[in-house]
């Protein structure tokens, strides 16, 4: 490809992006949802042209994307989880709900895949699970302007989803051929205190170096070290994503975590700066990854797909499920605005990317690009109607900016998409 050209199209699509953020923040329209009909258009009017389609390198180029847009989002919600300001009640309830809702609606989606789909029962358990994560790549955005008390529920919700949902994917796709349950169970917990311990240690130093660093060039080099923990983690077969995760929580939380003695090692100063810089950092690179994931993706799926009437069907009870799963756990927990908590559950970038890093042996063939589109689309749409039929009933010109609408609240005329 001419580079010009190349850089024509990036620079023209970071654009658009741009734009399609400020409108979401007027309409509540999420931004990806606009990201995914354009790259959706983009394939139409290739396939019209008789241009190249998009191949194998695509694939690639949009798993790289996903596993940097998933380490980013976590790294970004971990540095919105004030645990020194949040209630301890609706963080335990906001883990339930997370909790009960993915395994509830794990469940029903494998027996709705099996009825539907030719295949044993683990292989949809393994495809189901991806489907019933809520993106916290499009609901920390998207409730930026809600209530604080709701917003702080749902920002705690999906990051938990996010965390969980992930951690029992790869524990399915792993594996454990001759090991008994007692044993994978074991391994399991000792899988994750072994990550908890070195991800402390490795935070701690982490913190410790970059404090010391003058250089004013550093913090995507922290961001790269990060990254490289996170796969050299994957590759040892940890829980790679509490390392983003317990790093985040120990710069958004400074004042528990470095108590005492330990406190002598840090600077309450320089933490606090590197925490500023880093949430600008992070909200910017995951605006990058973000925009360009959702646009390849709509780029790769061919629209008349969605016509199918399998497609269609799956697609109509899946998205019931989720739903119904939701309201009846939300329900149960006494969630406060339990409406808008219930409707506003999108799948996006980690069903995605979970959904294509789904083993060839246990991949159900022709099903996985058009019925993901079709949940996204829908759940996004049920979430965009939510969130309005909330803003009838509250005046969100009053919600006060926090931390968790940098880039939303404090900037709404930038549009910033976090």
């Amino acid at each position: 490809m001419d580079p010009y050209l190349f850089i024509i199209i990036a620079s023209g699509a970071i654009i658009v992006s741009h734009l399609f953020n400020v409108l979401a923040w007027r309409t509540n329209m999420p931004s990806v949802l606009m990201l995914i009909v354009l790259g959706l258009a983009l394939h139409q009017v290739i396939a019209y042209y008789g241009l190249s389609q998009p191949g194998p390198i695509v694939n690639q180029v949009l798993n790289v994307l996903g596993i940097s847009g998933l380490i980013m989002i976590v790294l970004e919600a971990a540095l919105e989880l004030k645990l020194s300001v949040i209630p301890r009640k609706l963080i335990i309830r906001s883990f339930f709900v997370a909790l009960l809702t993915l395994a509830g609606t794990a469940t029903a989606i494998t027996f709705i895949i099996q009825y539907f789909v030719d295949a044993d029962l683990f292989r949809c358990l393994v495809y189901a699970v991806p489907l019933s994560i809520v993106s916290s790549a499009i609901v920390l955005p998207s409730v930026a302007r809600l209530q604080r008390d709701r917003r702080d529920f749902m920002v705690f919700e999906s990051t938990f989803s996010d965390i969980m949902g992930i951690m029992f994917f790869y524990f399915l796709v792993d594996d454990h051929a001759g090991s008994s349950p007692l044993r994978i169970a074991l391994n399991l917990t000792g899988n994750v205190l072994l990550t908890v311990v070195v991800s402390v240690l490795a935070s701690f130093l982490l913190l410790w170096i970059f404090q010391r660093i003058r250089s004013r060039v550093k913090f995507f080099l922290l961001i790269a070290v990060l990254m490289l923990l996170y796969a050299l983690g994957k590759k040892m077969n940890l829980s790679s994503l509490l390392i983003i995760l317990i790093f985040g929580m120990m710069v958004s939380n400074q004042g528990l975590m470095f108590r005492g003695w330990v406190a002598r090692f840090t600077g309450s100063s320089t933490m606090l700066n590197i925490e500023r810089e880093l949430h600008l950092v992070t909200a910017e690179t995951a605006f990058v990854v973000r925009t360009f994931f959702f646009l390849v993706f709509g780029l790769t799926i061919d629209v008349r797909r969605l016509l199918d009437l399998d497609v269609l069907t799956i697609g109509a009870a899946v998205t019931g499920a989720i739903y119904l799963v939701k309201a009846v756990v939300v329900g149960a927990l006494r969630v406060p605005g339990w409406r808008t908590v219930t409707l506003v559950a999108p799948r996006g970038l980690i069903t995605i990317l979970l959904a294509y890093n789904i083993p060839d042996h246990l991949r159900i063939p022709d099903r996985d690009g058009s019925l993901l589109l079709m949940v996204i689309l829908a759940t996004s749409v049920i979430m965009m109607i939510g969130l309005m039929a909330n803003g009838r009933h509250h005046d969100l010109s009053t919600v006060e900016p926090s931390m968790h609408d940098d880039g939303q609240a404090g900037d709404a005329g930038l549009g910033v998409d976090r």
